[in-house]
């Protein structure tokens, strides 16, 4: 049987999308689940994989990436606990990115055919899996737009924005703060700039009185002028009026 702990996150997750009756509650709890202990920047999956299980974030933070032919890195997604973050590998079989540990991580690991069977028995499961797998590429689509269009200071304010609403929806985020383990390195693989350009923009963002970041810990000084500085809308997280009401 599944980690009571794991299973009621899970149950959390679909929850939050989907209303459950107990029998559905009752199998989401009981999905079999090997839970793990994932050290900080160690490889959960890598490309070309063919994964059996699909990993759910407990606590700690992952990250999808891919490396170019010289080496670069691209971050492609940050998660956070109760995120799902490869449920593609359940019909893509060759994995075509990596799945990291980006914090000390602990996963629960569910083999897909039980999400199948649990699949093929609760189709109100199925439509919250699919809708997490469409929020993540809705997420996506943001941030090529950020890339493609915002500059640096914009695309990292709406950076800073979008994880802190991610993770007051899942209840850690104070009224004006969050734990955030993520370096200035890491920030800049994720929005294609360099780490001097990246340590620019936070000085900047700080001067303004807007944030303290210092690589553990996020502190939002001014919400409203963090948001418009970031071109910032979170329709894109498509979180409930009450998830999104969370804003400092």
């Amino acid at each position: 049987m599944g980690d009571d702990g794991a299973g009621n996150l899970l149950v959390r997750k679909v929850a939050s999308v989907a209303k459950l009756s107990a029998e559905e509650r009752h199998a989401l709890e009981n999905l079999p689940m090997a839970v793990r202990a994932i050290p900080a920047r160690q490889d959960i999956v890598r490309i070309g994989d063919r994964p059996t299980h699909c990993c759910l974030v407990l606590s700690g933070f992952a990250f999808r990436y891919k490396l170019v032919g010289d080496g670069r890195r691209q971050i492609l997604n940050v998660h956070v606990p109760g995120d799902i973050p490869d449920l593609q590998s359940l019909h893509l079989p060759v994995l075509d990115h990596n799945l990291a540990a980006l914090t000390p991580l602990t996963a629960g690991f569910i083999h897909h055919d039980a999400v199948h069977e649990v699949s093929a028995r609760f189709p109100r499961i199925t439509g919250a899996l699919w809708r997490d797998t469409l929020v993540d590429a809705a997420i996506l689509r943001e941030r090529i737009v950020s890339i493609g269009q915002r500059d640096g200071l914009t695309r990292t304010a709406h950076f800073l924005c979008e994880i802190f609403m991610r993770l007051a929806a899942v209840g850690l985020a104070s009224d004006r703060a969050t734990a955030m383990p993520i370096t200035q390195v890491e920030i800049a693989d994720a929005l294609g700039l360099s780490p001097v350009h990246m340590n620019r923009m936070v000085r900047e963002l700080r001067e303004r009185r807007l944030v303290t970041l210092d690589g553990q810990r996020l502190e939002i000084l001014d919400w409203d002028a963090l948001a418009r500085l970031g071109d910032f809308d979170p329709t894109f997280l498509h979180l409930d009026p009450g998830d999104r009401a969370r804003r400092p």
